[in-house]
């Protein structure tokens, strides 16, 4: 194998992993937010969720930025813009999670937290593509 062949393939190893670390953190989070305001709190399942998301996203941001796809944006234009699309990404994975939710606890009635935890390998999947194809991409890949 070519010596940077090679490079690659143990950075891209390296950069799967901790997006897989900080993805199972990101779901505890998610998860742990979402039992708290469900259970001891008693908020509906939609509200709990959309909390839970907010604190996971945050934490996500963060992690992903510095550990996993080491960001060099730079500027406050250029984070900001940053920041935007991850947040929309974010969105559109939240709202898939919602929905998720709603139709297999409120409707069908099964256990929240399977179908959260179910919700939340869909979300970490869909999440790894726009942040390694759009949001965190090299400037040589763009």
């Amino acid at each position: 194998m070519d010596p940077k062949n090679k490079e690659d393939v143990q950075k891209n190893f390296k950069e799967i992993i901790a997006y897989l670390v900080f993805g199972v953190l990101t779901t505890l989070v998610n998860i742990v937010v979402y039992w708290v305001t469900a259970h001891p709190l008693g908020i509906k399942t939609v509200p709990s969720s959309i909390i839970a998301w907010i604190a996971a996203v945050l934490f996500a941001y963060v992690t992903n930025r510095i550990w996993v796809f080491h960001s060099e944006t730079s500027g406050r234009s250029g984070i900001l813009r940053e920041m935007f699309y991850f947040f929309s990404a974010r969105l559109a994975t939240g709202i898939i999670d919602w929905v998720f939710m709603y139709v297999t606890v409120d409707v069908l009635s099964f256990n929240d937290v399977y179908m959260k935890v179910i919700a939340n390998v869909i979300v970490i999947i869909l999440n790894y593509v726009a942040s390694k194809l759009l949001i965190f991409r090299k400037p040589e890949n763009k």
